[in-house]
């Protein structure tokens, strides 16, 4: 018989089958809706981010209109920070869903604005939202469990796998060729949606690509379990039992004991306790003589010794330098949790060899760039753009120069791509 007729064959018999049909179309609908699903958020994503700048300029600009010193110029404009999502952001929703990707910051302390919405150290938070790495990573493996555990154990309950053997030739050409279609199939259901998202997303062909090797290896490594579990003189439900036991450990025992060896192993400063810290320093700077937050502020500032002199109650120029101070004073604990969640990162990314299902999510969000490493870089570019509001203001601040609200047209505007 040959390879087509053999091919027709086992479509035939598949289709003959309400339940392998049925898992099939339930894959197809999960894997459509967790694609569209995914584009719905980003959409969302993107319309906030629009809507957000707009009123963030319309509300700088009536804030800048009203002031008559540039203290309070910076005091009261505020400047909308995001990271926009990316193109594969559809299909791996990530950390977004953990770690901000919008902030809205001014030139008062930093390091208390960024932690205010990541109180919770929820960096590595197992749970996540339903979207097609899910599908792939978690979902696909069982449902190529269902379709392919009892494909001798079911012939042979029905006395029809000798003949089957007999026909074919050899032991194994049959089941290659069902697995084969059904799988196939599977396959179809679950990238055939992507694709198309993708499409519409306006993700690259190299991008593209990278996902689908990615799954691909994950459903081909599943489906060389299940055939090898197959092929042993058991029943079905005994291989489905084994199968589902391998499953459940690498999907979820082994990840779940991981990261808590992890974050035991690697302890971080809470988000809630930097804001806390800094906080509380700039607080106390109201108390303290002024010369002390002076002298503080002017270790990182040696070019401002010249006009750093405090003759009024209150003077801008001191309020920013507490307010600096203030980020001064956590900047170790802060330079700590960022190492202590790369490193936990790290740490992770060996564990998850240990997980076809962990390694299978890390690779796409790590395509789709919404891992870690990503939302740690967004916060590098916050704190880059802060800084610069800081290098605008200082001379205005030291200098005393004549208030003129023409100088704001060269203030500092948020890159997201800088």
């Amino acid at each position: 018989m040959s390879a087509l007729q053999s091919l027709g064959r086992e479509l035939k018999f598949l289709f003959r089958q309400p339940a392998a049909l049925a898992v099939i179309a339930t894959v197809t609908l999960l894997a459509t809706f967790a694609v569209w699903s995914g584009l719905q958020e980003a959409d969302q994503q993107r319309a906030t981010i629009e809507r957000l700048l707009l009123a963030d300029a319309e509300d700088r600009a009536a804030a800048l209109a009203k002031e008559s010193d540039y203290g309070g110029a910076a005091y009261y404009s505020f400047h909308l920070t995001y990271d926009p999502p990316p193109p594969l952001m559809f299909a791996a929703l990530g950390e977004r869903d953990v770690f901000p990707w919008k902030h809205r910051v001014r030139m008062l302390a930093l390091e208390g604005q960024i932690y205010e919405s990541d109180v919770g150290n929820a960096e590595l938070a197992q749970a996540g939202r339903f979207d097609f790495a899910l599908i792939i990573s978690v979902l696909a493996p069982l449902f190529l469990i269902v379709l392919l555990h009892d494909q001798r154990a079911s012939e042979r309950v029905a006395g029809r796998h000798d003949l089957l053997v007999a026909t074919a030739g050899t032991d194994s050409a049959p089941w290659r060729t069902r697995a084969a279609v059904r799988v196939g199939l599977l396959s179809l259901g679950l990238l055939v949606p992507f694709v198309m998202g993708a499409a519409i997303s306006g993700a690259g062909a190299q991008l593209i690509l990278s996902v689908l090797l990615v799954a691909i290896l994950q459903i081909l490594f599943w489906s060389v379990i299940c055939l090898w579990a197959a092929a042993r003189s058991f029943t079905g439900p005994a291989i489905a039992s084994c199968l589902l036991a391998f499953w459940m450990l690498t999907t979820f025992v082994i990840p779940a004991i991981g990261e808590a060896t992890i974050n035991s192993a690697i302890p971080t400063p809470e988000g809630g306790d930097i804001m806390l810290t800094q906080r509380e320093t700039v607080n106390d700077a109201w108390d303290l003589p002024k010369e002390e937050t002076m002298e503080v502020f002017l270790e990182e500032h040696p070019e401002w010794i010249g006009d750093a002199d405090i003759v009024n109650a209150f003077e801008w120029k001191w309020y920013y330098a507490f307010q600096q101070v203030g980020d001064q004073s956590v900047a170790d604990l802060s330079e700590q949790r960022r190492r202590a969640i790369l490193e936990r990162d790290q740490a992770a990314g060996w564990l998850a060899f240990l997980s076809p299902s962990a390694l299978t999510e890390r690779a796409l969000t790590r395509a789709a760039k919404t891992d870690v490493k990503a939302a740690m870089a967004y916060q590098d570019r916050v704190r880059e753009f802060h800084a610069s509001l800081r290098e605008f203001f200082y001379p205005l601040l030291f200098e005393d120069n004549e208030y003129a609200e023409s100088v704001f047209s060269n203030m500092p505007e948020y890159n997201p791509n800088s």
